[in-house]
C-alpha cells in the first residue's frame, strides 16, 4: 500500500508558502548586513561597489520576462529550484571573487549571475501561492496573506543579518557568503519535497522561443495594456529602485555616524532594524489597508512617507535619531508590499501571473541600474546623508503615478479579499495564439 499525499488546503499552502519566504530570506539576509563593507573590502570605491549593485540589478532587468516564461511554462516549483542552484552557484563565486581581490569587471559579471538567481524566484513563488489558493476555494484577503509573510521575511531579515555580522565580526567578510550558499541548497531540499504546482498546469506544448513570444505578448497586453497595472508599474522604477540603493547605502552611513568604520556588528544591527520594521509592517499592513477604501490610498500613504523620511536623512547627523528615522522608513515600506502586492495579483490572469509580476520587478530593477550609481556618485561627491535626501526626491516622483493608477478606477481597488478580485480573463494566452494563426 503507498501513501498519498494529503489533500492540499489554505492552510498548507500558507505553510508552505511562509517556509519558502523563511528560508529564502534567511539565506539572503546572511549577507545583507555586510555587503557593502565587503565590496568595499575587495577593493572596489563606492561607485564600484554601487555599479556592481546597479549590474546585479540589471541582471534581474535583463532575464526578468524570461525567467518569468520559465515560471509559466515548465512550471513554478521548476523555476524556484532552478533559482536556488544559480544562486548558490554564483554566491559562491562572488566569495571567490573577494579572496582574489579580482579586478571590477569580474564583480561585474558575477553581480549579473547573482541578479538572474533571483529573478527565478520574483513572480513565481507569489504566482504560485495565488493559484493554489484559488483553486482550493480560499475566500480570505491577501494582504492578510502578505502581510504574514513580511512578518516571516522579517523575523528571518532579523536573524540573518544580525548573525551575519556577527559572523563577519568574529571571523572575516566572507563567512556569510559561505553560509549563504549552505542555506541555499537546504531549501533547494525543502522545496522538492514541500512544494507542488497546485491550480495551475504548466503549457509545454511550444518551443521556448514561441511560448516566449506568446507569454510575453499576453503579459504585455495584461501588464502595461491595463492602465491601472501600466501606472503602478511605472512607479516602481523610483520606490524599488531607490529602496535598493537605501538598503545598502544605510550600512556605510550608519558606520559613519557611529564613528567606528569597522564596526561590522552595528552594519548587520542596522540591517535587523529593517527586518524589525518588517515584521511591524506586515502587522500592521492589514489594518492600515482597512482605515482606507482604496488599496491605492494606502500605497500613496507609504511613498509618501518614505520619501519625506529620506529627505530627513540628509539633515540629521546624530546616530540615534537616524536611527529612528531608518525604522519609520522600514516601517511605511513594509506596510507598502503587502498592499502593492495584492492589488497587482488582483488584476493579473493565472496564466500569465508570473511573467507580469516578473515584469513589475522588471520596472523595479530598470529604476535600480539608474538610480543606484547615480546615487553611488553623488556619495563620493558629497556623502550618504545627501544622497539618501536625493533619494527622498526621486521617490516623490512615484506619487502622480500610483494617482493615475487610482484614477483608472479598477474593481482590485476597492477589493478586500480574494474571491472579489476581478482578474483578468484565463484565456488570454489562447487567444494570443489565435491571433499568431
Amino acid at each position: 500500500m503507498t501513501a498519498t499525499a494529503p489533500p492540499p488546503t489554505a492552510r498548507r499552502i500558507q505553510g508552505t508558502y511562509y517556509v519558502l519566504v523563511l528560508g529564502n530570506t534567511l539565506a539572503a539576509s546572511f549577507i545583507w548586513g555586510v555587503n557593502t563593507l565587503f565590496l568595499l573590502d575587495a577593493g572596489l570605491s563606492n561607485f564600484e561597489a554601487f555599479a556592481a549593485n546597479a549590474l546585479f540589478t540589471a541582471g534581474m532587468l535583463v532575464f526578468e520576462i524570461p525567467t518569468g516564461v520559465v515560471a509559466d511554462t515548465l512550471g513554478r516549483r521548476a523555476s524556484y529550484l532552478i533559482g536556488t542552484v544559480t544562486l548558490a552557484v554564483s554566491t559562491a563565486m562572488y566569495w571567490m571573487l573577494w579572496v582574489w581581490h579580482s579586478p571590477f569587471w569580474a564583480w561585474a559579471i558575477v553581480s549579473v549571475l547573482l541578479g538572474l538567481g533571483f529573478t527565478f524566484f520574483s513572480g513565481a513563488v507569489d504566482a504560485w501561492l495565488v493559484d493554489a489558493l484559488r483553486a482550493v476555494g480560499y475566500k480570505g484577503s491577501l494582504e492578510t496573506v502578505f502581510g504574514r509573510s513580511q512578518i516571516f521575511s522579517g523575523v528571518a531579515m532579523l536573524a540573518g543579518s544580525v548573525l551575519g555580522g556577527v559572523v563577519a565580526q568574529l571571523s572575516n567578510l566572507g563567512v556569510p557568503f559561505l553560509i549563504r550558499v549552505g542555506l541555499l541548497l537546504a531549501m533547494f531540499v525543502v522545496a522538492a519535497m514541500l512544494m507542488r504546482d497546485i491550480g495551475f498546469t504548466p503549457d509545454r506544448s511550444e518551443g521556448p522561443l514561441t511560448a516566449t513570444r506568446t507569454v510575453f505578448r499576453a503579459s504585455v497586453r495584461y501588464g502595461l495594456g491595463e492602465p491601472a497595472v501600466r501606472w503602478l508599474m511605472l512607479a516602481s522604477p523610483f520606490t524599488a529602485g531607490v529602496g535598493i540603493y537605501v538598503f545598502y547605502a544605510l550600512q556605510p552611513h550608519l558606520l559613519q555616524l557611529w564613528g567606528d568604520e569597522q564596526a561590522y556588528t552595528i552594519a548587520g544591527l542596522a540591517a535587523a532594524l529593517l527586518s524589525g520594521a518588517s515584521i511591524v509592517g506586515g502587522l500592521l499592513a492589514p489594518w492600515v489597508r482597512r482605515r482606507f477604501r482604496r488599496r491605492t490610498s494606502t500605497i500613496l500613504f507609504a511613498t509618501v512617507t518614505s520619501a519625506l523620511v529620506l529627505v530627513l536623512f540628509g539633515f540629521v547627523e546624530n546616530f540615534w535619531i537616524a536611527i529612528v528615522l531608518v525604522a519609520v522608513w522600514g516601517i511605511a515600506s513594509a506596510i507598502d508590499d503587502p498592499v502593492h502586492r495584492a492589488y497587482l495579483n488582483a488584476m493579473i490572469p493565472s496564466k500569465q501571473r508570473a511573467t507580469v509580476l516578473s515584469f513589475d520587478s522588471l520596472m523595479g530593477s530598470a529604476g535600480g541600474v539608474v538610480i543606484q550609481p547615480a546615487l553611488g556618485r553623488v556619495a563620493d561627491i558629497s556623502g550618504y546623508a545627501i544622497s539618501l535626501l536625493w533619494g527622498g526626491v526621486i521617490t516623490a516622483v512615484a506619487v502622480p503615478f500610483v494617482l493615475l493608477s487610482r484614477g483608472a478606477g479598477a474593481p482590485a481597488d476597492l477589493a478586500t479579499a480574494l474571491d472579489e478580485d476581478d482578474a483578468a480573463p484565463e484565456a488570454a494566452i489562447e487567444d494570443e495564439r489565435a491571433a499568431d494563426g
